[in-house]
């Protein structure tokens, strides 16, 4: 359990055999940061679950809120969190990672800074993507394919599940996964008891918000003509999904809806990413901006409307037959900005509510998900 082998000078696309198991492997993970990619790392930290055995150890190196996402999941024997700086006291962490004495450390995260991290902890085998001035602390370096001398990267579900490849694992399927823990569903009760809200199944999410930045979000006024039509029309109540930080545009949504069927989650004390998980999960299906919800409700096998428009959907493809992503064909998209650069915003605005109703009416009538460009 000592050497895993070669370097890969290109993008992986097979299994590697495995070469450790019979072996009490100690294994650190090096979890993502952003709350779509944990989610979209979820198949690979499965193989890895696997591949560590029930004799082995699996320790996950990540941030607070990323052990919320993860919470339910068993894949981890303990988990070692840490803050971004200034908060994050690298002292401690060095300390607790060099007394594990861990044999492998795979690297999920493509920074300069984990791959420090990793190379500090004194881990015998390092596996990652190459790049970011961090070569040289890999002992396995994967490389983003090419054409000519643009990258060409794989959908990030795909380049995580190659890094547990890399490492030894066996194929595994691509389907995303998530859990919620008995807190996150007592506050989803509470919630729904609050709210008043009626069976789930007759429940529809809504979720504006995302951390990217604001070229992504969906105009409130068209946010609140959704939910009133699917109120008044079709007698369904919408409940507007927020985070702490989100609470004024779900307000904004609630106001302009002018519907008694139309609810927020803004007036909650408290709002964990647990909550969110568990409203997703009961609820019938969720209508969603391109941002870390919409994960989740994939991973709990809810049909999603997703809406695109700084991005593209083709980067972030998932194998999911219940999504219908919408998005335009302006000449300016994708432009990958957090704010929009021609300072128009029409990739979103332009959205119409028309065809945003049609896609969720349809995914309703559990009709399968497409991939539709107007």
């Amino acid at each position: 359990m000592r050497h895993l082998g070669q370097f890969y000078s290109r993008q992986l696309t097979d299994p590697i055999v495995p070469k450790f198991k019979g072996f009490f492997v100690k294994l650190g993970v090096f979890v993502p940061n952003w709350i779509g990619d944990v989610v979209m790392a979820t198949p690979a930290l499965r193989a890895l679950r696997k591949y560590a055995g029930p004799g082995g150890t699996m320790i996950g190196v990540m941030r607070p809120y990323v052990a919320e996402v993860l919470d339910g999941k068993r894949w981890f024997d303990a988990s070692l969190l840490y803050k971004k700086k200034p908060g994050w006291h690298w002292s401690a962490l060095k300390s607790q990672l060099c007394e594990l004495d861990l044999d492998v450390v795979v690297l999920l995260t493509n920074s300069f800074r984990t791959g420090w991290m990793a190379w500090e902890s004194g881990a015998k085998q390092r596996i990652g993507y190459a790049g970011n001035l961090r070569s040289w602390m890999l002992t396995t370096q994967l490389y983003t394919a090419r054409r000519q001398w643009t990258k060409v990267g794989l959908p990030p579900i795909d380049s995580y599940l190659n890094l547990a490849y890399a490492t030894g694992c066996e194929w595994e399927p691509p389907t995303l996964e998530l859990a919620t823990t008995d807190a996150d569903e007592q506050a989803a009760d509470a919630a729904w008891h609050q709210l008043g809200l009626p069976h789930p199944n007759q429940v529809i999410v809504l979720n504006s918000g995302g951390a990217f930045g604001g070229s992504k979000h969906w105009p409130a006024e068209h946010f609140a003509a959704l939910a009133r039509r699917l109120g008044m029309q079709d007698g369904y109540s919408v409940l507007v999904n927020c985070g702490p930080s989100e609470r004024e545009i779900a307000n904004q949504i609630i106001k302009l809806a002018d519907c008694p069927q139309v609810f927020s989650l803004a007036g909650l004390k408290t709002l964990p990413i647990g909550l969110t998980k568990a409203i997703i999960r009961r609820a019938r299906m969720l209508v969603t901006t391109d941002s870390g919800p919409r994960y989740f409700g994939i991973a709990f096998s809810r049909p999603v409307v997703t809406l695109f428009g700084p991005t593209d959907p083709h980067t972030t493809r998932n194998y999911y037959d219940k999504e219908t992503t919408l998005t335009l064909d302006l000449p300016c998209q994708p432009c990958w900005e957090a704010t929009c650069p021609l300072s128009h915003g029409r990739c979103m605005s332009e959205l119409s509510v028309d065809m945003v109703y049609r896609a969720t009416k349809d995914l309703l009538s559990e009709e399968p998900g497409v991939n539709r460009v107007a």
